[in-house]
C-alpha cells in the first residue's frame, strides 16, 4: 500500500442510451462525486478523447539524454510543480473513471470501451443478467476494471464504492514513474503502508479532498473542499538533525536548539522568502512556527506535524472543489 504523488477529485462519465436513466443516476449518486452524463456514444467518445489526458510520464519529468554516453540520462524533477496542479482550474474535470452501458443501439458498452481503451481513465460495465460471462470475458482481457448488474439490489453503492477505488487506482497509477524516483530521495514515506495510512485517516477524519507532495519542506499539502491549505510537514530521524545543524549554524536560540535535539518541536518557518529552514531574524518569534511533533513509526519513524499553509505559497488562489461541484450541478447541489 502507498500513496499517489498527488491526487484530487475527478469527473465520473456516465454513458448510457436512456437519458431518463441518466438523470435518475446522476440525482441519487453522492453529491460529491462529480459526473458527466452521455446518451450519445458519440458525442462521449469525442469528449473523452479531447478531455481525458494521455498515459505516459508527466509533464514535471524532463529527460536531458544528450551529451552523455550510452543509454544514461540526466533527469530534471521539478517537485515544486506538483502542488501548483491545484492552480489548474480543470483540474476537477479530468475523466478519471468511465462508466458505461452494455446493451446501447448506437455501439455496445465493449466496443466503446475498445475505443478508448488507449486512454488512462477507469471502465466499469454496466451489464445485464445475460451480459455477465461477456463481462467476465472482457475484465480477463483488461478492457474492463469492473463490471456492475445493473439489477443487483446495491447496484448503486456498489457503484459508488467503486468508482472511489477506481479514482485511487487512477492517481497511483498516474504517479508510479514519479514515486520511483522521489522514493529514492526525500520520499521515502510515499512507499511506506504505515505514514499511507496516516495520511488516509487525516484525509477520512478531516476532510481534505486532495494532495499533493511539498517540497520545502519535505511534506504532503492537503486542501478540502472549501479550498483551506494544511501542510503535513514529515521529517525523518535524518532531516530532524538536518534541521538542529542548520538553526544552529544561523544562531538560533538555545531554547530551540535544545527542543529540536528532544525532537519537542516540529517546525515550519512559513517566511515568503525562505526555504521553510530557521534563518536569523527570526529568533523572536520562533515559537509561532513550531507544533509537537506525532510519530510514526514505518520502515522508518516519521515525525509529522500539521500547519496552516500561507496563501504566499501560492501564484493564486485555487478554485475550491465546492465551487467546481456548485457550477457543475447547481440544482443537485442547491437540492
Amino acid at each position: 500500500m502507498h500513496l499517489p504523488v498527488y491526487a484530487h477529485p475527478t469527473l465520473t462519465v456516465l454513458v448510457d442510451d436512456s437519458d431518463s436513466f441518466l438523470r435518475s443516476l446522476s440525482f441519487q449518486l453522492d453529491p460529491m462525486l462529480a459526473n458527466k452524463t452521455f446518451h450519445d456514444t458519440v458525442e462521449a467518445l469525442h469528449w473523452l478523447r479531447n478531455s481525458a489526458p494521455e498515459s505516459g510520464v508527466p509533464l514535471h519529468v524532463n529527460f536531458d539524454m544528450q551529451n552523455l554516453p550510452g543509454d544514461q540520462c540526466n533527469v530534471a524533477l521539478d517537485v515544486e510543480r506538483i502542488y501548483h496542479i491545484a492552480e489548474q482550474r480543470q483540474r476537477f474535470a479530468t475523466p478519471s473513471v468511465l462508466v458505461v452501458d452494455y446493451s446501447m443501439p448506437q455501439m455496445n458498452g465493449l466496443e466503446f470501451c475498445e475505443a478508448v481503451a488507449h486512454l488512462p481513465c477507469k471502465k466499469i460495465l454496466f451489464t445485464g443478467a445475460a451480459d455477465e460471462k461477456i463481462a467476465v470475458s472482457a475484465f480477463n482481457r483488461g478492457l474492463i476494471d469492473r463490471y456492475i448488474k445493473k439489477s443487483d439490489d446495491h447496484a448503486l453503492d456498489i457503484l459508488e464504492m467503486e468508482v472511489a477505488a477506481l479514482q485511487d487506482c487512477y492517481f497511483d497509477n498516474r504517479s508510479d514513474t514519479l514515486r520511483e524516483m522521489l522514493a529514492l530521495h526525500d520520499y521515502r514515506f510515499l512507499t511506506d503502508p504505515a505514514l499511507a495510512e496516516v495520511v488516509r485517516e487525516l484525509k477520512r477524519t478531516l476532510g481534505f479532498v486532495e494532495h499533493y507532495i511539498f517540497p520545502n519542506p519535505t511534506g504532503i499539502l492537503f486542501i478540502d473542499k472549501l479550498g483551506k491549505t494544511t501542510l503535513m510537514v514529515i521529517e525523518t530521524e535524518k532531516s530532524m538533525v538536518a534541521q538542529y545543524e542548520i538553526a544552529r549554524d544561523s544562531d538560533a536560540p538555545r531554547s530551540l536548539l535544545h527542543a529540536l535535539l528532544e525532537r519537542r518541536v516540529l517546525t515550519f518557518f512559513s517566511d515568503p522568502f525562505g526555504d521553510g529552514m530557521y534563518s536569523s531574524g527570526m529568533s523572536e518569534h520562533w515559537h509561532r512556527y513550531c507544533a509537537a511533533p506525532r510519530i510514526c513509526q514505518g520502515a522508518e519513524t516519521y515525525y509529522w506535524a500539521l500547519f496552516d499553509l500561507p496563501n504566499h505559497y501560492f501564484d493564486k488562489r485555487p478554485q475550491t472543489y465546492a465551487q467546481f461541484l456548485q457550477e457543475l450541478m447547481p440544482q443537485t447541489i442547491a437540492a
